[in-house]
């Protein structure tokens, strides 16, 4: 079914093929990527945008002396195919299969891991100072999507990557910007040809002759390089970027193989910096996909022939459905509500409110740290804003939490999506530090809700609070719960006592809540009766709550969805510690000091404990340890 892609084990057998033989594989790597991720779910648009500008690298460089840095990481899988993991695709963002995104550890050929976008160009520029530093010779290519490129570590590493004049390229992957076909095939044209080597020849040896005419030389020199700039100006869009110090060459049809392969070819032996401006097509070859992109940028399973998913979702509404949906509904009664995302109004469940009140909605762009600095300008001027950013992508403007929303008393409330384990994303993208690095921010509050109908409680909360507000919230479906139609401000710092018993209490959080339940129940088939609290916030704690729990059972046990180092469980344990309850007996449970591989999430939960019968499993070995008459006996 593939002949020619069969015969594809490193890049080195790219360069064997004709060019008919090229293009014959581009379409079987497309038919392949389609094969796979139907069956798999993936990030599909994006990579079927770029099959032939993967190739023309492989076949111009030579990886992995030569470094290929994929920012972010989504456009990666004809890379992975093309360097030794094609009979391994098929487990990609699968339980202990290979990950959806470059991995250091995975391949020589991923010469720096991915996951979060807008930093490959830092990077190459690292690797390309260290090359130089060693005295070496090879290319550095960082390949970064337009989105990416809204990301202003992208135009830090831009500046000074044109300051150092290293040779280093950057390969900027367009798909969204509208250029006109005629000025894009002429603007190619004249930027292949003045990448030439005869052309570059003839420039330096026209140089030279000119600045050894005297008196005169120099100011014709300097008339020319003016023409010259003038020219590539009104011709191409890169203007920008030869002012940052890079060399310009765009914008190329990104599909036409052979003239890919012919500027790679130009411009890998220029010594300075080069951006190459490649124009491709999200969802390329595949109609649904050309048609709808974001919907084809992260896909679950589908039937190639109609592109309908395969695995409906059904069921309960999901969170963040329920989120984007409580937002259109307080903002109809609050004119004060504003919604920030950076560059996820799907993702976030903000479509809704983009089209119900565009004028309160902006998108800033994969622009974090600034989309929480501008959410703080609105704040401090009489605005309500919410930003709803994933839990892993907000780590990228902790600073500005710090300085710009707490330090100032801000009232903006952060609405941390994803937060938990998030699947088959893998490490980069698990929510599970976030209760970590926001809890010991003076003036911030952050709370989790057991269930959707609470998230629309705290919602809510967050908004009229007036304060800095944190409140997170799981990937997936809700629990189905009815929902109120009457949202009302929850107290700050107070939780609620679900079940009581004396054995012990379980003091749970958010996304934990139902499962220490159903442990509870399990628990108490043996014996064990147990206390369970909804703890709510995991700042301020509810005090006296956990106090009289724990003084009652002399047990306690956390559980939460976040890093146990600096989490939910250390908060409680700062608590009984400042109280003198030294003769309490606490267990944490939640996420390990490591980084969670890719895998579903019920699967990750079991195997780190976290589901309901791991913490009953959790719950009876602790009390057997604590050694108390009672719970031994009914351990027994």
């Amino acid at each position: 079914m593939y002949p020619l892609l069969n015969k594809i084990n490193n890049p080195t057998d790219l360069k064997n093929l004709t060019d008919p033989e090229l293009i014959a594989l581009a379409g079987e790597l497309r038919q392949f990527l389609l094969e796979t991720v139907s069956k798999t779910g993936g990030h599909l648009a994006s990579n079927l945008g770029c099959v032939e500008l993967t190739m023309a690298l492989h076949y111009c460089f030579s990886s992995p002396a030569d470094k290929l840095i994929w920012d972010v990481g989504h456009q990666a899988y004809t890379h992975k195919i093309l360097t030794g993991r094609r009979d391994k695709f098929h487990t990609q963002r699968q339980y202990h299969g290979i990950s959806g995104f470059p991995k250091r550890a995975e391949s020589p050929h991923d010469a720096f891991g991915a996951g979060h976008s807008s930093t490959s160009i830092s990077a190459a520029l690292g690797m390309a100072v260290a090359s130089d530093l060693k005295g070496t010779d090879n290319n550095v290519i960082a390949i970064i999507g337009d989105g990416s490129l809204t990301g202003g570590i992208a135009f830090e590493a831009l500046n000074q990557a044109g300051h150092l004049r290293k040779k280093l390229i950057v390969v900027l992957n367009d798909n969204e910007m509208s250029i006109s076909k005629n000025v894009g095939a002429f603007s190619s044209f004249i930027s292949r040809k003045m990448t030439g080597s005869h052309l570059r020849e003839l420039r330096q040896e026209m140089q030279a002759l000119l600045q050894g005419i005297p008196a005169i030389g120099g100011n014709i020199l300097h008339f020319a390089r003016k023409a010259e700039n003038s020219l590539k100006g009104f011709l191409t869009p890169g203007t920008l970027f030869e002012a940052l110090g890079f060399e310009y060459v765009g914008p190329i049809p990104g599909h036409d193989l052979p003239q890919l392969i012919e500027v790679f070819q130009n411009v890998k032996s220029l010594d300075v910096p080069v951006l190459v401006h490649v124009m491709t097509t999200k969802g390329k070859g595949y109609a649904p996909a050309e048609e709808n992109p974001a919907m084809f940028h992260g896909v679950g399973p589908f039937e190639v022939k109609t592109g309908k998913l395969t695995a409906g979702k059904g069921g309960a509404k999901s969170y963040t459905g329920i989120f984007g949906e409580t937002m259109v509904n307080l903002a109809g009664v609050d004119e004060k509500i504003v919604a920030i995302t950076a560059a996820m109004p799907d993702g976030t469940g903000l479509t809704p409110f983009a089209k119900a009140y565009p004028q309160r909605f902006f998108d800033v762009g994969i622009a974090e740290q600034h989309g929480l600095t501008f959410a703080a300008g609105l704040a401090a001027e009489g605005y309500k804003p919410v930003a709803a950013i994933y839990s892993t992508f907000t780590q990228r403007a902790y600073d500005q939490v710090f300085h710009d929303i707490c330090l100032q008393k801000l009232p903006v409330t952060l609405a941390l999506d994803r937060a938990g384990l998030v699947g088959d994303d893998g490490p980069t993208h698990h929510g599970v530090f976030d209760y970590s690095y926001l809890r010991h921010l003076p003036e911030m509050t952050i709370m989790a809700p057991k269930d959707e109908n609470e998230l629309q409680h705290m919602l809510k909360t967050a908004i009229d609070s007036g304060r800095p507000m944190a409140l997170r919230y799981p990937r997936g479906a809700g629990y189905g719960v009815q929902l109120d139609q009457e949202l009302v401000a929850l107290p700050l710092g107070k939780g609620e006592t679900l079940a009581d018993g004396d054995d012990v209490a379980i003091v749970a959080i958010g996304s934990m809540v139902y499962p220490a339940l159903e442990a509870a129940e399990q628990l108490k088939t043996k014996g064990i009766l147990a206390t369970v609290i909804n703890a709510r916030f995991v700042k301020p704690l509810d005090r006296e709550l956990i106090l009289s729990a724990a003084s009652r059972t002399g047990s306690l046990v956390t559980v939460e969805e976040n890093a146990l180092q600096g989490g939910f469980g250390s908060a409680v344990l700062e608590l009984l510690a400042d109280e003198g309850l030294a003769n309490v007996k606490v267990k944490r449970l939640g996420i390990p000091d490591r980084y969670i591989e890719q895998g579903s999430q019920a699967q990750l939960k079991k195997d780190l404990g976290l589901d309901a019968a791991g913490i009953a499993a959790s719950v009876e070995v602790f009390l057997a340890r604590k050694g108390t008459s009672a719970s031994l006996a009914r351990v027994k």
